[in-house]
């Protein structure tokens, strides 16, 4: 009967944990979705630019149309092919303009729109507590379609990242969410863009975790935040695209364990390629920042060279427009690439095949160099699956020639080498390893693809594509509370009390003249509001005094109730100093009030971070020695 009881009298607080549980998970998981939407209908839109800016400065004035297009690319239907000759110069005169007017743009509006995107959403991440200028995703959104859409050479996702992280910035910051809950809301939108416009929101679900980190690290709060975001975003841009893969490839398996061989050969050449890629990127990067000349026009620079690029392949491959897929997006190398079964492509021999693969592969990554690394906008995705996807080819061809048995058909090497060249890119290979099976549907090449993005992984360097990476989590600004949390967890608030100063406080109905004054008496950014019994009833801060006093009428009728906040939760004698550090975050204030309790609220003290760090030192290193003049 005892039994029963007991039973029944849990049941009601089991039901109460698992409300509890839901309500906190909404609000999270509800912006999550939000930004999932925006982050699909941006990308829609953004491809919709992309592709109006190729179709009229590539097709209509140079009259260069890459084809084949992808197959799951959707088509723009009032955009019409206007046939006429190709008109090799103007490939070096239309990406220029392009690049003048991107970079134009760029560097007046928003500087940290140049480059690749997805770096400096990780840099915010990491070290901007996750905000992002509201406008750097309109300035990203409208360059990098100037670039890419005359020419230059770069990827989509870049700026699809960046205008999901910067709307789930943008919403944190209307919210005023804490910077925790902004960081991982900037995060889901970045994975949102990649789920979106790949169509892979498995992939972007755990690409926003796993590009943070250098090692095999992920952020573990980001994912169920971006996973419900790339979920939404897929739908709203799957909802205008189709939901076909992007890239149609041929019935491709693994059959044969002795097929490990080669594609080790492949893992290790990608890891070759990929260090190729990396030095040459921040190497050109490094010129371009040395040319004394304003940013505004280095990215016209880079996008003529890359113009000459393109021009210079196209009449040494005699005039075989495949190979300007080393401009724009160059999807069509792949696309073409999948086909590969160990016959010639395009009228070229075996060994012809091979060598034209490869200079694509080596071409993309000269191209991308010039383009990215000078200031263009764009992203660095694109250009890697290119890079992999034709240096994996070229590798297939040349295997199968002599041990068609072990390389049955030369396009898986394509699919793999894009997972692999990346994985050792750009530090991802789970990410890497998922996003490319759900932009081909080759799903029954995941095992030769683990295979070759682990090794690629294991084998390559430290050095990423990502320069905002960091090492692991304990290397992040964002997670530094976690790691003193150890070393304060010893002392508690109660031992500041004994030491701390009068405490200077106000009443709520004290006048702004009042409120400023005791400010400046107390030599202090924070002051308690209190009431005749000494009871918390909130706090000032002096942002908020300094933002009251702009505007004069008001100085007379503006009391401290009005500037106060009273959503601030105080410390308890008993905290101990790692649980301060939390409020300390949560609170997003300086200093923090002491109470003798949460019921009664009587206010006992004021504690500041700076008290917090002398603390924490203390723990670390010991108490100060006294110096030589203090001994004597």
């Amino acid at each position: 009967m005892s039994d029963a009881k007991d039973v029944s009298s849990r049941i009601p607080r089991v039901l109460s944990l698992g409300r509890d549980r839901f309500r906190a998970q909404i609000r999270p998981m509800g912006l999550a979705a939000v930004v999932g939407v925006v982050a699909g209908v941006g990308a829609i839109f953004f491809y919709v630019a992309t592709r109006v800016v190729e179709h009229y400065a590539l097709g209509v004035v140079c009259g260069y149309y890459p084809e084949p297009h992808p197959g799951g690319e959707p088509t723009v239907s009032f955009l019409h092919v206007v046939d006429h000759p190709l008109v090799p110069c103007l490939l070096i005169l239309v990406p220029t303009v392009g690049g003048l007017l991107s970079g134009l743009i760029v560097f007046h509006y928003a500087p940290e729109a140049e480059g690749h995107g997805t770096d400096s959403a990780i840099d915010a991440y990491h070290n901007r507590n996750g905000y992002i200028r509201p406008r750097v995703p309109i300035v990203k959104i409208i360059s990098s379609a100037l670039t890419l859409g005359s020419g230059g050479s770069g990827g989509r996702e870049g700026p699809i990242a960046q205008i999901g992280a910067g709307f789930g910035s943008l919403l944190g910051n209307l919210l005023k969410l804490r910077p925790s809950e902004r960081r991982v809301l900037m995060a889901a939108g970045m994975g949102a863009g990649i789920g979106a416009i790949f169509r892979a929101p498995l992939a972007g679900t755990i690409f926003a975790a796993e590009v943070m980190y250098a090692s095999p690290e992920f952020e573990p709060e980001v994912i169920l935040p971006a996973g419900i975001a790339s979920v939404v975003s897929y739908c709203v841009y799957g909802a205008f695209s189709g939901w076909e893969p992007l890239f149609n490839i041929p019935d491709l398996k693994f059959t044969n364990p002795w097929e490990l061989g080669p594609y080790t050969l492949l893992a290790v050449f990608m890891v070759l390629l990929s260090m190729l890629y990396t030095r040459s990127f921040y190497g050109m990067k490094g010129v371009f920042d040395r040319i004394p000349i304003k940013h505004h026009f280095k990215p016209a620079i880079g996008a003529l060279l890359t113009g000459l690029v393109g021009c210079g392949l196209y009449f040494l491959f005699k005039e075989n427009k495949l190979v300007l897929a080393v401009m724009a997006f160059g999807y069509s190398s792949l696309e073409a690439s999948m086909t590969l079964d160990g016959q010639p492509l395009m009228g070229f021999s075996v060994a012809g095949t091979a060598v034209l693969l490869m200079a694509i592969s080596l071409g993309k990554i000269l191209t991308t160099g010039l383009t990215i690394g000078s200031g263009g906008s764009g992203g660095i995705f694109g250009p890697s699956m290119v890079v992999g996807g034709c240096g994996g080819g070229a590798l297939g061809m040349a295997i199968h020639s002599f041990a068609p048995h072990l390389v049955p058909h030369p396009a898986s090497f394509v699919i793999v080498g894009m997972a692999g060249f990346f994985a050792a890119a750009a530090k991802t290979p789970f990410s890497t390893l998922i996003i490319v099976s759900e932009m081909t549907g080759g799903y029954s090449l995941l095992l030769p693809s683990l295979w070759v993005c682990t090794l690629s992984f294991i084998f390559s360097d430290k050095m990423s594509i990502y320069q905002s990476q960091v090492e692991g989590r304990s290397m992040s600004l964002a997670h530094r509370g976690a790691f003193v949390r150890q070393v304060l967890a010893g002392v508690r608030v109660s031992q500041f009390l004994e030491s701390s100063k009068a405490i200077v406080s106000l009443r709520a109905s004290d006048s702004l003249a009042n409120v400023m004054a005791r400010l400046r008496e107390a030599n202090e950014v924070v002051l308690p509001v209190i009431d005749a019994s000494n009871r918390l009833l909130g706090v000032v801060n002096l942002e908020e005094v300094h933002l009251a006093s702009q505007s004069p009428e008001l100085t007379s009728l503006v009391l401290a109730v009005d500037l106060m906040r009273s959503d601030v939760h105080p410390l308890l004698p008993e905290f101990t100093l790692d649980r301060a550090q939390e409020l300390f975050v949560e609170n997003d204030l300086p200093r923090l009030p002491i109470v003798d309790s949460l019921d009664s609220r009587k206010l006992v003290g004021m504690i500041g971070r700076f008290e917090v760090a002398s603390a924490y030192l203390q723990r670390l290193h010991g108490p100060a020695e006294p110096s030589t003049a203090a001994r004597n």
